[in-house]
């Protein structure tokens, strides 16, 4: 579990004092900056010291095992060591932090440690800030990376952050179809969670509350405002920690073949793969389609169509190599129902 949390509209401006601990000398503290705050007011509050660097993480697609390896192999050439690795930004930048800070720390390439309780050293320091809500990965113990053969997180221990600050005003003006993908990415963590056979009491109680959270605002609010952003920060949160002690399901299992073949962003992907599971989350699908049509939002279809059979065999690979994922979405016999002639009939539908 992360060890400090800070939350509250404008906790971002301690940041300065949080850090100061921590501070080592000669060894900078690095932000990982999402590239669409460069040049923008958020860049100009980051309280940058001495040989502190921001870099601008590029994350027009969700990171790979070879920009993790070169970011930490240059701060490895350039410092030695460094203080700290900061990530500010949506959920893919957040997971970059967390695989730089650990390849600091640990040989090889991050390709090596993509699987379960891999990694063997702990990272450097590292803090998370989440500029968008509802991936959890402010919170999860894993940092979702596409490698050379598959896409699979770094999911360890020591994979989670040394601090978080949550502070809601980040959030705010997010383009609309991203934050309603990232705030659906949370939803059906919590439908995967507390339908799946991993439930457990720890699990739900914040599954449970994170669900409450996301109906909230993408049911109940007819419009956006400073509270919608206040709840579905925490419904994060809530999300993250319910899959932090159970797992995910059909949808990520299906869209992380998606996004390793195509490069679709993962809270997009798993909009297109819910759209059509109804067959394993009834309930879940029919008010998943609800909130798309009360937000007003168009989810892509036909992704799929024009995909060779070598194609729709990558990602049926990536995708039945998650076992943890389907065994909690379908039990320990999952393969019996998973059939890989099955999940081409699936992929055929996106």
């Amino acid at each position: 579990m992360i060890g400090y949390v800070v939350y509250g509209r404008g906790s971002f401006d301690q940041l300065d004092e949080i850090l100061a601990p921590h501070r080592k000398e000669g060894a900078p503290m690095i932000f990982l900056l999402d590239h669409y705050f460069e040049g923008k007011e958020l860049m100009s509050r980051i309280p940058v010291k001495g040989n502190d660097k921001v870099f601008a993480a590029d994350v027009t697609y969700e990171p790979k095992t070879t920009y993790v390896d070169q970011l930490a192999n240059y701060l490895k050439e350039q410092y030695g060591t460094v203080s700290g690795i900061i990530g500010i930004g949506g959920g893919s930048t957040l997971d970059l932090a967390k695989a730089v800070s650990l390849m600091m720390n640990n040989p090889g390439s991050s390709a090596d440690y993509q699987g379960w309780d891999l990694v063997k050293n702990p990272g450097v320091y590292k803090a998370g800030i989440p500029t968008l809500s509802g991936t959890g990965a402010e919170v999860s113990r894993t940092t979702v990376l596409t490698g050379p053969t598959r896409k699979l997180g770094m999911n360890s221990d020591f994979t989670p952050f040394d601090q978080i600050v949550l502070d809601p005003a980040l959030t705010a003006n997010a383009p609309v179809n991203q934050r309603f993908y990232t705030g659906m990415d949370c939803y059906i963590h919590c439908i995967e969670s507390l339908t799946g056979t991993y439930l457990n009491e720890f699990s739900k109680s914040y599954g449970e509350k994170a669900l409450e959270l996301c109906r909230k605002v993408f049911v109940d609010k007819d419009h956006w405002d400073d509270e919608s952003d206040d709840q579905l920060m925490m419904a994060s949160y809530a999300g993250g920690m319910s899959i932090a002690y159970s797992q995910v399901g059909v949808a990520h299992a299906v869209s992380y073949g998606l996004s390793y073949l195509l490069g679709t962003k993962h809270g997009i992907g798993n909009c297109i793969v819910m759209d059509h599971i109804e067959e394993f989350y009834p309930e879940g699908v029919i008010e998943f389609k609800r909130m798309v049509e009360k937000n007003k939002i168009e989810i892509p279809q036909g992704i799929c169509k024009s995909l060779s059979d070598e194609q729709f065999d990558t990602m049926i690979n990536v995708s039945l190599g998650m076992k943890p994922l389907w065994e909690n979405a379908l039990g320990k016999d999952w393969e019996k129902v998973m059939t890989r002639e099955k999940l081409r009939e699936l992929y055929e539908k996106l």
